[in-house]
């Protein structure tokens, strides 16, 4: 996230007065200013076709027709809003939300979902990194096709990428793993030490569990073997912002 202020708009679709109070709260608390409202599906519909919508939050205990009923209202609007399921078991149920948050059972809580759900609105700064120019593009097709918004920058080697970190507000990296010079797992490691927030997520084309492994002790999020698809990424990404993925 940027230093810039930011303010959003968030939507909570529920028909409970409690929780309504709830996300209320913790919105208040929120780091960015949030204009918060929250009310039963058919509101929330209207409110959804009239655009500016950043966030919408939909409660599990709504009928799955009211559910579908918001997520579709959501997903007919340009810019399309941040779509969650605040599920009482984390679990959810709501296939085409951009992922599942365990519904909060406190303010604090309640801020915590919100900072979630920001994170994952704001365009998260993102370094591709790898030896090959064409795969750098490929990567970034990719990227450029998920659910959350990217801004990509690249990096030809691992010195180079170290240097970017040094220099920019990243928030997570994909790095391959045969490049010369540093290798990927080295490469790893000096970000994990220098930069630990970063999310570092490790590519590489050959099927190896202990290449893997390896990257996995060093702190890699993940590890994607060559090629991947945008359904691989946002999983990864849901993970990294803290998010359950949707099940049908």
């Amino acid at each position: 996230m940027s230093g810039d202020l930011v303010s959003l708009r968030l939507l909570l679709a529920s028909s409970v007065p409690s929780e309504q109070n709830l996300w209320r709260q913790g919105a208040s608390l929120a780091s960015v200013p949030i204009d918060f409202s929250a009310d039963e599906a058919a509101a929330c519909c209207k409110l959804l076709a009239k655009g500016g919508v950043d966030i919408c939050v939909i409660d599990a205990r709504l009928s799955s027709a009211d559910q579908n009923a918001v997520l579709k209202a959501a997903r007919a609007v340009e810019p399309t809003p941040f779509v969650v399921v605040s599920s009482p078991t984390g679990a959810g149920r709501l296939e085409g939300t951009d992922g599942v948050l365990e519904k909060p059972s406190g303010a604090d809580e309640a801020r915590k979902l919100v900072e979630t759900c920001i994170r994952a609105k704001i365009p998260t700064r993102v370094l591709i990194v790898d030896d090959s120019g064409t795969i750098r593009s490929i990567v970034r097709k990719i990227l450029s096709a998920s659910h959350f918004a990217m801004v990509c920058q690249e990096a030809e080697e691992g010195t180079d990428a170290l240097n970017q970190l040094r220099n920019g507000n990243f928030g997570m990296v994909f790095l391959d793993y045969n490049m010369p010079g540093l290798n990927g797992v080295e490469t790893l490691s000096e970000i994990k030490r220098e930069t630990p927030n970063v999310g570092v997520v490790m590519m590489t084309s050959q099927v190896d569990a202990a290449i893997a492994d390896r990257a996995r002790a060093a702190g890699a999020l993940a590890f994607l073997k060559k090629p991947f698809y945008p359904a691989d990424i946002d999983a990864v990404l849901a993970r990294y912002y803290g998010l359950s993925v949707p099940q049908s």
